[in-house]
């Protein structure tokens, strides 16, 4: 049986919960980090599936926060506008699609992550 197969529904229902709580981040300040880090610091020992969903969304998210300070600061030369409406689409893209790939019972790796978090 492979690793998909073996994954019960509500792991991967909280695999999707810990993508989709970093949505927050658009109602409260760093809701973007901390919607995920609770609820994967909730469950990250009971299911494993939570713990690589919570540590790709928590890389990915603290990585948009930095590359958002970047663009901020080069609002200054006009470019930082752009590169911050481009970078809150492709927040909102990828977030999409990993809570999708979390709910086939698939731990999406963001692309232009650092890894903050290490397994």
């Amino acid at each position: 049986m492979s690793d998909i197969e073996q994954l019960s529904r509500d792991d991967r229902n909280m695999g999707v919960a810990v993508h989709l709580a970093s949505f927050s981040g658009y109602l409260i300040p760093f809701g973007s980090i901390l919607g995920p880090l609770i609820v994967w610091l909730m469950k990250r020992e009971e299911i494993p599936f939570v713990d690589s969903c919570g540590r790709n969304c928590l890389n990915f998210k603290i990585s948009v926060m930095v590359y958002a300070i970047i663009s901020m600061i080069l609002m200054f030369v006009v470019v930082g506008f752009i590169l911050l409406g481009v970078l809150a689409i492709f927040d909102i893209v990828v977030t999409i699609i990993a809570a999708m790939k979390a709910s086939e019972g698939i731990s999406y790796q963001y692309p232009l992550t650092i890894k903050f978090l290490k397994a």
